[in-house]
């Protein structure tokens, strides 16, 4: 049986199914689709044999020992090209003797990367080297750890929803409207984020490991800050756009007067201007010093509002009015001098923030002339927007009107 024979019975099969259904044969109709069931894992058993028949007819590759010459292939070799070339101790060796004493990376490794147009990129990071960067900024970052991560390709197009589907009771029989959600997209952009570190010629002594671990941590605590701190304000020209550069839904914002300082009441009014359909995921996003202004304040039961416990790991767990808090130092403070309408704090649910990136990594090194340092500049191709703002809230503090 070919494919098209099983096509023509599998369809003359459901036009008799239906036929009985038509005419209210329910038994027969089912026993009908039950020959359409048999006759499709009949038909995906002969398409698994004829696959596996075609993979075993084909002349194995490596089965030759003898090359065009008459000479035996070396298949160690053979086998080193084949494997990840940025993987290999080699070229990880060659990528640290560049890094600390400026020495070029083998030509057999630069044309492995093929032509680029980014004046920046001079080797590339190995993935076993980039993976641990990639680890240490999770554990490293604070708000990193809980956006959404994909890794689209520069200038694709991704659609989003702004509003949550809604379900419906209905009666036996019954239906329901059918609901159009309404859609946007957001265009993806390959914005270069690059971070300098400086290798110092007196560690050229190191091993490869104590190299790559010295080299993670210097990186991953540069680009995190940088990241961060554009997930939160970046303005979205030449670097991710973050989430307080978002119009807030009305009424999701809560000021401040310019004369009067938080209360209870303004984290009861934020609370309040949260959906709650945001209710789960939403998070407290502040500094260290804002919160510090909310742990002193107390309810109607003179009860504290703010709490600081610690986990099994002693690392500190904050909350207010029981909801989780995230701190930055990426935005101003409350009692900090403000020129305008500033926001101090907001709630957010970061999972409705996409982080975009390659996870690919690639450096290019100088020397300082004056302290004879080795200079690596880090190179990684990301972008960022918020792909849902319906769970965003902020709190604003005012600035004293100008007299007149």
């Amino acid at each position: 049986m070919n494919k098209k024979q099983y096509e023509a019975m599998r369809n003359q099969l459901l036009n008799e199914a239906q036929g009985l259904i038509d005419k209210g044969m329910a038994m027969e109709a089912e026993s009908k689709m039950k020959e359409v069931t048999d006759l499709d894992n009949k038909w995906e058993a002969i398409a698994q044999a004829q696959a596996n028949f075609n993979a075993l007819n084909k002349e194995p590759e490596g089965l030759n020992v003898f090359g065009a010459a008459g000479e035996i292939k070396n298949f160690s070799a053979e086998t080193f090209e084949k494997e990840s070339i940025y993987d290999s101790v080699e070229y990880r060796t060659a990528f640290m003797m560049n890094v600390l004493e400026g020495k070029p990376i083998p030509e057999k490794f630069k044309n492995e990367a093929g032509p680029t147009k980014t004046g920046d990129i001079g080797s590339v990071i190995s993935p076993t080297v980039v993976n641990r960067i990639i680890e240490k900024l999770e554990s490293t970052g604070m708000i990193l750890p809980l956006v959404t991560k994909t890794s689209y390709a520069a200038g694709a197009t991704i659609p989003t929803s702004s509003v949550k589907p809604i379900a419906t009771w209905v009666s036996e029989g019954g239906t329901s409207a059918k609901q159009k959600k309404t859609t946007g997209h957001i265009d993806i952009k390959g914005f270069k984020l690059r971070c300098a570190i400086s290798m110092t010629l007196e560690a050229t002594v190191m091993s490869l490991q104590i190299f790559e671990t010295v080299f993670v941590n210097n990186v991953s605590e540069a680009m995190v800050k940088a990241l961060e701190q554009s997930i939160i304000n970046g303005d979205g020209s030449g670097k991710p756009k973050g989430v307080l550069m978002e119009t807030v839904e009305e009424g999701q914002n809560v000021d401040i007067a310019a004369d009067k300082d938080p209360d209870y009441k303004t984290l009861v009014d934020v609370e309040a201007a949260l959906p709650l359909a945001y209710e789960n995921g939403a998070v407290w996003n502040m500094t260290k010093k804002t919160f510090m202004s909310f742990i002193g304040m107390v309810d109607e039961n003179k009860q504290p509002i703010a709490r600081v416990t610690y986990g099994i790991n002693g690392k500190p767990e904050r909350t207010l009015l029981g909801r989780r808090v995230v701190l930055n130092d990426y935005m101003p403070s409350l009692g900090a001098a403000i020129e305008a309408d500033t926001v101090v704090a907001f709630l957010f649910d970061w999972s409705d923030y996409m982080f975009n990136t390659n996870y690919a990594m690639t450096v290019k090194t100088y020397e300082d002339n004056d302290t004879e340092d080795q200079i690596t500049k880090a190179v990684m191709i990301c972008d960022g927007k918020v792909i849902e703002h319906n769970s965003l809230v902020t709190v604003t503090k005012k600035v004293q009107a100008a007299s007149k």
